[in-house]
Parts: C-alpha cells; sequence; structure tokens
C-alpha cells in the first residue's frame, strides 16, 4: 500500500524502534504494516478492542494483546532482564496510560513494577511504597485531576520524576490540561514533562535516560 513506510531503520538510528499509532488508522492498514514486518518485532499502541477484533485472524492470533492499555506486541517478547524504572499512577483510573508505559517498557525488556492507587489524597498509601520507589533512576508518575502527585514525588525522590498527566478528571480538570499545567509549573525541580496520557512517550524517555546512564 502506497499510503505507508515503515521506519525499519529507527531502532539503529535513535534507539527506539518504529512502533504503530493504530488510532486514525483502519484494521486494513494495521494489517498491510502486520504483513510487512515479515518477522521483525513490533509494537503497537492506541489498538481498541474492536478494531483488534477486526483484523485479520492470522495476524490478530499472532499478537500480545492487552486491551487495558491497547498495546500489543508482535514478534517474540523480550526477556524481562533490565531493570531501574517504576510506574506510579495516582487512581485506578489511571491505569490505561500507566500500563501503555509499562507495556512499552517491556516491548524493550525493562521490567518496572507498576505502583498504583497511591494519590496524594491518602499520602500514606504512597509513603508506605516509597522505599521501593526510591530504589529506581526513573520514575514515571501517572496523574489526573490537580496532579499534585508529580511535585509530592519529586520533593521525595532523588530519581528522575516523569509527569504524565492524564485525562481523568471533570469540571476545571478539562481533560487533563490541569494536571499538565501543574506538570509544567511544579516547584519541585527534576520534573520532566510529556503530553497528557501520553504513556508510551514517558517510557520512551525513560529508556534513553537508562541507556545512558548504563554507558
Amino acid at each position: 500500500m502506497t499510503d505507508i513506510r515503515m521506519d525499519w531503520a529507527r531502532e539503529k538510528r535513535t534507539g527506539l524502534a518504529e512502533a504503530v499509532f493504530c488510532a486514525g488508522k483502519t484494521a486494513r492498514q494495521i494489517d498491510a504494516i502486520l504483513a510487512e514486518a515479515d518477522g521483525r518485532r513490533l509494537l503497537l499502541t492506541r489498538l481498541g478492542p474492536e478494531k483488534c477484533d477486526a483484523l485479520d485472524p492470522a495476524h490478530r492470533n499472532a499478537l500480545d494483546y492487552d486491551p487495558l492499555s491497547g498495546t500489543a506486541f508482535l514478534g517474540t517478547p523480550a526477556p524481562l532482564t533490565a531493570r531501574g524504572a517504576a510506574v506510579v499512577c495516582a487512581g485506578t483510573s489511571d491505569l490505561p496510560v500507566a500500563r501503555e508505559a509499562t507495556r512499552t517498557l517491556a516491548f524493550y525488556g525493562w521490567q518496572a513494577p507498576l505502583i498504583a492507587d497511591v494519590g496524594v489524597t491518602g499520602l500514606w498509601r504512597l509513603m508506605e511504597r516509597l522505599d521501593e520507589i526510591r530504589a529506581q533512576d526513573v520514575v514515571i508518575a501517572v496523574a489526573g485531576m490537580e496532579g499534585a502527585l508529580f511535585s509530592v514525588l519529586a520533593g521525595l525522590v532523588e530519581s528522575v520524576v516523569i509527569a504524565v498527566p492524564s485525562s481523568i478528571g471533570y469540571g476545571v480538570a478539562a481533560n487533563g490540561q490541569a494536571a499538565l499545567s501543574s506538570a509544567l509549573s511544579s516547584c519541585a525541580p527534576g520534573v520532566l514533562t510529556v503530553n497528557i496520557d501520553n504513556g508510551f512517550g514517558a517510557a520512551g524517555a525513560a529508556i534513553k535516560i537508562l541507556k545512558l546512564r548504563s554507558r
């Protein structure tokens, strides 16, 4: 198909492989991409259950699919041998974005614990897991509503904190805009921020930081 041109050399050039953003693509286009992969490993993101079900059965059955995060792996899973990152999310509603981050890390072989439901309204829940979080070099924090988790975490840990504002919330939370503003205006130094709901991008940044650390 002439509307598909895969960047198979991206990993060699940038350290992160080509990935397929499935939102806005038809099942037929995704089938064509999977056919072109021809034995290569491939990460798919934002693949909804209905679109996944509409894929060619041979392709669908070849995928390791996680409906919560909307991610899928094509090819043999990487062994989870690398450590150094954790994903922390404020509430259960943030899990789709948090899982997108952990699944992206797993695609590259990074074993990252997911520490969920530790929002600041019950600060004791976060404090109970603080030693585990402090053991990581990079912490991806996912939070919606007012996004207070980002500053709280960055004030407690030496780790790099990557803030992922989530679109959870209503009214003035404005689909993640309030959390994004909190992340960008955090008074805690060392908070890096990616776009709303961008667990994939946060994981990519974490991987690059961890790779540089190991050089």
